[in-house]
């Protein structure tokens, strides 16, 4: 059987640059997100306010909202969706969906705490911490799953919508969550990226066998 090989991924020469109003668009995104993690950073969750980002932010409380609608999204919202799932679509088409996920997620989390190790592990903190970010992760997570639902069915011509594509891609982002919180519960002492990898064995395996 011929191996098929992943679609070429652009460099970054070849993909469009942002327009001037989209550009401005994720300069304001990023200076708001910067003076949420500040202002925490500085005085903690509950004491932060809308109107304390705004402010460092140089922006109106009503362009914070326009931006993150709720606090919580201030910190838990980012750009990796997209590029997640054209990660995933470049995988190998012959390649198991579990292993491509598996190699996607695991290169997601080398950027994320390569770039931005400060920020994801108060991310994550604030997310085994404080009961409303945790709820709102578990929103998001959900409508991940959602896109992940359409790009596994793209994967595996079953109808996105199909238990066993809903049941897989829940699974996953329920088991990213424990990771995550696993994590930070134990001092990131953890590679994150090696947490994955056990949260795909179990999806893949099960459980381990019994010890004695």
């Amino acid at each position: 059987m011929t191996t098929m090989t992943a679609a070429p991924r652009p460099s970054p020469a070849d993909r469009p640059r942002p327009g001037l109003r989209e550009r401005k668009k994720i300069k304001t995104r990023r200076a708001i997100r910067a003076a949420a993690y500040a202002l925490i950073q500085e005085q903690g969750y509950d004491a932060t306010t809308v109107e304390q980002i705004a402010e460092r932010a140089e922006v109106s409380p009503s362009t914070v909202f326009r931006y993150f609608p709720v606090k919580e999204d201030i910190v838990l919202t980012d750009e990796y969706d997209a590029v997640l799932l054209a990660e995933l679509r470049a995988r190998p088409l012959d390649e198991p969906p579990t292993e491509s996920l598996r190699q996607v997620i695991r290169t997601a989390v080398g950027v994320g705490t390569g770039e931005e190790p400060e920020a994801m592990r108060l991310r994550t903190t604030l997310m085994a911490e404080v009961p409303a970010v945790r709820a709102r992760m578990r929103e998001n997570a959900s409508a991940t799953g959602r896109l992940l639902c359409r790009a596994l069915a793209e994967r595996t011509g079953l109808a996105a919508d199909a238990l066993e594509v809903r049941v897989f891609a829940m699974s996953l982002m329920g088991g990213l969550m424990e990771a995550c919180l696993h994590w930070a519960e134990n001092g990131f002492r953890t590679d994150l990226a090696d947490l994955v990898d056990r949260t795909f064995d179990v999806l893949e395996h099960g459980l381990p066998a019994r010890r004695t």
